[in-house]
């Protein structure tokens, strides 16, 4: 089982996200309790991380969910929850610096 934290911030994202996409969201994020790599997951690499943090996303429709798996710890992170195009990953770094 892991914990999952979802910021104040991406709060605020997912409440402006359309309503059924803000469904599909939380329950997936919900899904992270137990399962924090679900099949559609993929694992993030250009971004340089500590050995046990794994930044993954996870897309609904043209919504991805950006978030940090730290195995030692069992946590989820939510860090983002972003719309591609335009979203093109460029502050993933400094994403990453708010949990880090």
């Amino acid at each position: 089982m892991y914990t999952v934290y979802v910021s104040p911030q991406v709060l605020q994202e997912i409440k402006h996200l359309p309503g059924h996409v803000r469904q599909r969201v939380k329950r997936v994020i919900d899904g992270f309790v137990t399962d924090p790599q679900p099949p559609d997951s993929i694992q993030l690499s250009n971004v340089p991380a500590p050995p046990h943090i794994t930044l993954c996303r996870f897309r609904i429709e043209k919504w991805r969910i950006l978030y940090v798996i730290d195995e030692q710890e069992k946590i989820i992170d939510v860090i983002a929850v972003r719309q591609r195009p335009p979203y093109d990953y460029g502050d993933l770094s400094e994403l990453l610096k708010t949990i880090l």
